[in-house]
């Protein structure tokens, strides 16, 4: 029995024979071209069929994942095509006389080296996504096609590591588990797996190599641990805590269609965050009891330019009318920082978390700020949209939002076109500032949402894009949490409700304390509902304490 240890990244049980992913040899040969020109057509060529490749990819990524899967994929697709990349393969072809191979490889380890060089994560992570593209180029120059998992039974693939198209290229009925000896959760392969609900785990490290293809493995995707052919009682604690989880499963099916409330008579609304209308039939499915996070900016990531107000209309429009009646929480454009498009020509910054990001982007283009919300307003009148504003620091900020919301009704009503004249107003709690400020700002609004990552962040001083803070980065921290409580003590005073619309929310180690600060509602991905509702039905909020905000 081997036993390995690595980072648990999408949870589940899975056991069976380890096959170690065989990559095509793409080895390129260093020699000069016949005819510079025909090697600038092949690139041409090769662009344009892994373009062609990706948006078939995103296609698929987006129903068999969700949006934020297909907008990778999008993403990746306009790589192929970046002013730059191109210009670097050229110039290759040009001063190295070389083959256009010889060229794409060198531009990809040019790009993806000058990004991984750089000092802001963003930036550092789409290196992964050049050399994802640098190969997918290469393959059609070489006519290679990679065929995955050849194999006749289901396998754990194991792998250095995998890209994202490569995991979504696999064939779904052949693959028990995915393990990799690089990778982090944050990843967007980690990321992707758990849209999928396949079992991973990555970091393994050099423990886990070629020699232990077709050998038996079990792993463990929440622990992280990699068993290769377990003993007895190993084999038996596996098998007992699969068996346990599909119990689980069986049994949250049961929470379909049950109310949101403790056994002592406290409601807490369980809703679902998206990122488009596509993420809807995920929130009907899971039986989500609204939306509390429609995250707007994925229609400006997905685009080449500004979405008009009329294809915002209609994007707002279908998922609130989806909806039927329950509350869409749409937040106003969040860009900056984590989350650029090119054609905002955005400045650089040393620090974008701290940089022009959120609601700041609005107030300094109202042209773009009054687009969006003329767009929110014409789709309120199809079901119960409440407006919220992210990044959130100062009084002037929130009055300045209002009076942007007020001349936009006023054009409306004079237009004639129909709109919810009470959609309700709210704001984002992200910032100390903002916690500081909630007496006034509960004042403003009819709600507060609590976006829990960029609250740990700015909070504790720890950037959430990073991977090597390790505890220094942690949301349970005490001071997060009586963040919370006064942010839900200040709400509560005003008579408006309080949220939690971040990863946070789906906690289930800290219901209790959600259900002791005062927390009305919870915003979670669609398949967090069914487990925070058998465990919110479970509860007793007037035991629950407070203990967790003590240091």
């Amino acid at each position: 029995m081997v036993v390995m240890q690595g980072k648990g990244v999408s949870k589940g049980i899975a056991g069976g024979p380890i096959y170690f992913l065989h990559r095509p040899d793409t080895a390129i040969a260093d020699v000069p071209a016949a005819d510079l020109e025909e090697e600038q057509a092949r690139i041409v060529r090769a662009q344009r069929d892994a373009a062609a490749q990706l948006t078939d990819l995103a296609d698929r990524a987006r129903e068999e994942a969700g949006e934020e899967a297909a907008l990778l994929f999008e993403t990746h697709a306009m790589f192929v095509d970046d002013e730059d990349f191109t210009q670097c393969m050229r110039t290759a072809l040009e001063e190295r006389g070389c083959t256009a191979e010889r060229a794409v490889e060198l531009a990809g380890e040019a790009c993806s080296a000058m990004l991984a060089g750089v000092e802001d994560p963003y930036l550092q992570a789409r290196a992964a996504d050049i050399r994802d593209v640098t190969r997918r180029i290469l393959n059609n120059l070489m006519g290679v096609e990679e065929r995955g998992v050849d194999c006749d039974v289901p396998v754990i693939l194991a792998a250095d590591d995998l890209s994202p198209s490569e995991t979504l290229q696999l064939d779904r009925g052949k693959i028990l588990g995915l393990i990799t000896q690089g990778g982090s959760s944050s990843g967007h392969t980690a990321i992707l797996a758990r849209s999928m609900g396949v079992p991973a785990i990555c970091g393994l490290g050099e423990a886990m190599g070629p020699e232990y293809s077709g050998r038996v493995a079990y792993m463990d995707g929440e622990t992280g641990q990699v068993v290769v052919e377990p003993d007895e009682l190993t084999f038996a604690a596996f098998q007992a805590k699969r068996d346990s989880q599909r119990e689980q499963r069986a049994r949250l099916e049961t929470m379909r269609g049950k109310p949101d409330e403790t056994l002592d008579g406290r409601k807490l609304m369980v809703c679902c965050n998206i990122a488009s209308p596509g993420d809807v039939g995920d929130v009907l499915a899971n039986d989500g009891q609204g939306i509390g996070l429609f995250r707007s900016e994925f229609l400006y990531l997905a685009a080449s330019d500004y979405p008009s107000e009329e294809e915002q209309f209609q994007a707002y429009r279908e998922v609130v009318a989806a909806m039927a009646g329950k509350r869409v929480v749409i937040r106003t454009l969040d860009i900056g920082a984590d989350k650029q498009a090119d054609y905002l020509r955005l400045q650089k910054e040393e620090n974008p978390a701290l940089g022009v990001r959120g609601i700041r982007v609005c107030l300094n283009r109202p042209e773009v700020f009054r687009t969006q919300l003329r767009a929110l307003y014409r789709a309120s009148a199809y079901g119960r949209v409440a407006i919220m504003f992210p990044m959130i620091t100062s009084l002037w900020e929130v009055k300045a939002c209002k009076r942007a919301c007020q001349e936009v009704m006023a054009e409306l009503e004079a237009e004639g076109i129909p709109y919810d004249k009470n959609a309700e107003i709210g704001i984002m709690i992200e910032t100390p500032a903002c916690v500081l400020l909630a007496e006034e700002l509960a004042k403003e609004v009819d709600f507060f949402s609590v976006g829990t990552n960029d609250l740990t962040q700015y909070t504790l001083a720890c950037d959430r894009q990073s991977n090597n803070l390790g505890n220094f980065f942690d949301p349970h921290h005490p001071a997060v949490l009586r963040a919370l409580k006064l942010a839900a003590d200040a709400a509560h005073r005003a008579g408006i409700w309080i949220g939690i619309c971040g990863e946070l929310g789906a906690d289930l180690d800290l219901l209790d304390t959600f259900l002791a600060i005062g927390i009305d509602e919870l915003s979670v991905v669609p398949a967090a509902v069914l487990p925070l509702r058998a465990r919110i039905r479970g509860s007793i909020a007037k035991t629950c304490t407070l203990d967790r905000l003590e240091c």
